[in-house]
């Protein structure tokens, strides 16, 4: 199980993604505009780098919906190798079963 506080962490991070995510959006296309002015350019590439570090969809992290665990994480199932495993020993995952030979 990872840590209580990781996991909050991530949760806050994706909040923050979320609530940025336009306004992050609309920075990055008047900065990238070559048709408006340098000065217009380089202002909304400051107001991008005051916002929080955290709101940046690249900082998000994948974790398992069921340990937390950051690595070993499979996205079309979306949690971890050892929980997969788990769940599948016990049966609880329809037509997976454990190989053996």
């Amino acid at each position: 199980m990872a840590k209580t506080s990781m996991i909050q962490r991530q949760l806050k991070r994706e909040r923050l993604v979320a609530k940025y995510a336009t306004k992050r959006a609309e920075l990055k296309e008047t900065a990238r505009n070559l048709e408006l002015p340098m000065e217009e350019r380089f202002k909304a590439v400051i107001k991008l780098a005051k916002l929080p570090r955290d709101s940046s969809a690249t900082r998000l992290h994948n974790r398992c919906e069921i340990s937390g665990r950051p690595k070993a994480y499979y996205r079309k199932l979306r949690m971890s190798r050892i929980a997969l495993r788990d769940l599948a020993s016990k049966g609880e995952i329809p037509g997976m079963v454990k190989s053996s030979w």
